[in-house]
């Protein structure tokens, strides 16, 4: 049977009735919570990223702050996103079964926007986007929907340890490079001659820890960036965004993102998020999660501080303890989660989450808009200037504005606005908006 082209095709976008109030509910946390660390990155310099010392305070009350959100929010939420991202396309598929209808098409449609819309998004708003991941994801998933639980987690295993040998292999190139240009440097200033590969590497080692501990002028240079004009935040962001969606996407990104979403795509198999399981699953699944994980990152916060934030270190070493606590952490919190749905407790709050939830894209696309405007140069201009326990209160006040408005916004409209635009360039007709 072919498949015709938007909606005849017979895959419509899900209707209110037939959304998975779990699922929903997951993803307005996660989106949340992803805000919680999002933040450093719309205020600070990117050089916090390795080593949150150079900017934003980190004593006190800030030191606490970045030790609690890197506890419980740093990758833990992106966790939870990726993880019902891949959920989200056996979602879907399954409809299409169910009706007799194929699916790849639009699959392959709604990936082809995605990465439209997160281009745009990385360029012309803010280069931490994570839609052209997914969607690049989205395509290679779509291969798997048929795979059983069993073998997804296998799949999603074998990527997180590919992943981690990227980075360990990382740190092996590092060192040896480390260790050349130091003795390149060191007989050029015993005033002996070098080659011209040993004056290379002395260059390009130097732009290498540039990267990862940039120099006072090099961060210096990127706050009066972003201080600046539109154009001038523009100009100063087209080569960050270029090299997070090529190197960083394809040697570090791309492999825990992928993983979450085969690891996802399995849980969703099994019932996990849509709450069909039992309440001591899930209570099984909040005490491993926290029980291991939260030690494991713990432990990586404090050999973090202790060495420094050597970025050596961290691909060697200390990055790998979040990375895989931070996957147990992020199975805590779906855990927690599902047994607060399921006793039926803070039934206000889970109906908030939920509407955040149906509206994440337009939610996490909000988040951007407004914090580049209001850290940005064309904006309030306030990059840099904001210590972390202070931007903490920017983030509670946007979760009370999210929680707010999207069960208002929802009450009115079918989609968030971004939601319908993904769903209309998709279907090739234009949704029905108003309720």
């Amino acid at each position: 049977m072919q498949e015709s082209p938007g909606m005849n095709s017979g895959v419509a976008p899900v209707r209110g009735a037939e959304r998975i109030a779990s699922v929903d509910i997951l993803r307005g946390v996660a989106v949340l919570g992803i805000l919680g660390i999002n933040i450093y990155f719309f205020a600070l310099p990117g050089a916090v990223m390795f080593n949150p010392s150079v900017a934003g305070g980190f004593l006190g009350l800030n030191l606490l702050t970045w030790q609690f959100t890197s506890l419980l929010f740093l990758q833990k939420m992106m966790g939870i996103f990726s993880m019902l991202f891949g959920a989200g396309i056996i979602m879907m598929y399954d409809k299409a079964e169910k009706a007799g209808r194929k699916f790849g098409g639009i699959h392959y449609r709604r990936m082809l926007w995605l990465l439209v819309l997160g281009l745009a998004h990385a360029y012309l708003i803010w280069h931490g986007d994570v839609l052209v991941t997914y969607a690049v994801c989205g395509m290679i998933l779509f291969l798997f929907r048929r795979r059983s639980p069993r073998t997804l987690i296998i799949l999603s295993l074998i990527v997180f340890i590919f992943g981690i040998l990227m980075q360990l292999g990382a740190s092996f190139n590092f060192a040896v490079m480390k260790e050349s240009a130091a003795a390149a440097e060191q007989s050029r200033r015993a005033g002996k001659e070098i080659s011209p590969s040993q004056e290379k590497m002395i260059i390009v080692w130097e732009e290498i820890n540039n990267v990862f501990s940039p120099p006072d002028e090099a961060i210096r240079t990127e706050i009066d960036a972003y201080r600046g004009k539109y154009l001038d935040v523009l100009k100063f962001r087209m080569p960050v965004t270029l090299m997070m969606q090529t190197q960083a996407l394809f040697f570090i990104i791309i492999w825990r993102a992928l993983g979450l979403m085969l690891l996802g795509m399995a849980l969703m198999k099994l019932g996990v998020f849509s709450a069909l399981r039992s309440i001591r699953f899930y209570i099984f699944m909040t005490v491993i999660g926290f029980g291991i994980g939260l030690p494991v990152v713990i432990y990586g916060i404090k050999g973090l501080m202790a060495h420094n934030f050597d970025f050596i270190y961290q691909f060697r070493e200390g990055l790998h303890y979040n990375y895989i606590g931070s996957i147990l952490t992020a199975l805590g919190h779906v855990g927690l989660i599902m047994l607060i749905y399921k006793f039926g407790i803070l039934r206000w709050l889970t109906r908030c989450l939920a509407a955040v939830g149906r509206t994440a894209l337009s939610n996490y696309l909000l988040h951007s808009i407004v914090f580049t405007t209001i850290f940005y140069g064309y904006g309030l201009g306030l990059f840099g200037r904001i210590e972390r326990f202070y931007l903490m209160w920017f983030v509670v006040v946007m979760w009370i504005i999210n929680l707010t408005v999207s069960p208002l916004w929802l009450r009115h409209f079918r989609f968030g606005p971004a939601e319908w635009l993904w769903r209309t360039l998709t279907y090739r007709k234009r949704q029905p908006m108003r309720v």
